[in-house]
């Protein structure tokens, strides 16, 4: 049920072992994990009186009640030639009949082409606050390395409206756990009991090869080669996803990805505007 929408998305005991697996394996400090969401707790407290974050989850759901396919953008090598080829072929408006869900900086390639945003999901590091401004819900995560980036984001969480916390420790009165490690796959975890048995979802730009798009971080200007670190961090979200997709119901297709990823269908570009 609607009022439920906060407890149906926390998925902290569920994935629980992952966390703790994923903290050990690259030495984060789960202080800091609680450190930053209470940080982000304490600032989504300063928004208007009618913020909460059941309403806005309301909200989210029925957005996603309003369209039957979802296209989800990650930053990966084939993003921008994919967009590219697509807005080519049918033009920005054939975006308008999907729901558009982009995981942090694979945003600003959207913007700049035009392209509604119904969400973004970000722990902020791939964004600006332009882009922050333009879709019409924001999911913000906290953990333990992006505290001054909720600093310097922390007006323009106050002030915007369809606004949604989460965290990758314990849950707390306004900020969710849904799950999931990197902003791309947790978009997943996130949509997990939010879809309806009609919605199909396609990812975009979500390649989990050693060469990572240019728009994962700002201040990348070219593709380039992974480090060990990124490679180890695109390995469990691959990981993440195959154990979530026996969770989800709904069919999901990779499109134009430059790997093939075992288990899942993978569609051209000319098989999916044909889909």
């Amino acid at each position: 049920m609607d009022f439920n929408l906060k407890d149906q998305l926390n998925f902290y005991t569920e994935f629980k072992d992952w966390y703790n697996q994923i903290k050990n394996d690259f030495k984060f400090d789960y202080q800091k994990d609680c450190e930053a969401r209470d940080y982000l707790s304490l600032i989504l407290s300063k928004k208007n009186k009618n913020w909460e974050i059941n309403n806005v989850l309301k909200l989210f759901k029925e957005r996603l009640l309003t369209k039957s396919s979802l296209l989800i953008f990650g930053c990966g090598p084939s993003l921008e030639k994919t967009i590219d080829i697509i807005g080519g072929k049918k033009g920005a408006n054939f975006f308008k009949d999907y729901i558009i869900l982009a995981a942090d900086g694979a945003s600003i390639l959207l913007k700049k082409k035009g392209i509604h945003i119904d969400a973004i999901f970000s722990d902020l590091d791939g964004i600006t606050k332009n882009e922050l401004e333009y879709a019409r819900f924001n999911i913000v995560h906290a953990h333990g390395d992006n505290i001054r980036k909720l600093w310097f984001f922390e007006e323009n969480i106050i002030k915007f409206k369809n606004i949604i916390g989460t965290t990758q420790v314990d849950p707390i009165q306004n900020i969710i756990n849904p799950g999931g490690f990197t902003d791309g796959d947790r978009i997943l975890f996130f949509l997990r009991t939010l879809l309806s048995s009609f919605h199909r979802l396609f990812l975009i730009g979500m390649d989990f090869g050693n060469i990572i798009g240019k728009y994962s971080k700002l201040d990348m200007k070219i593709n380039q080669e992974a480090s060990p670190t990124k490679l180890k961090k695109l390995s469990y979200a691959l990981k993440l996803i195959k154990w979530l997709k026996k969770m989800i119901i709904n069919p999901i297709y990779f499109v134009n990805s430059e790997n093939r990823i075992s288990d899942f269908v993978h569609l051209s570009i000319e098989e999916f505007l044909n889909f």
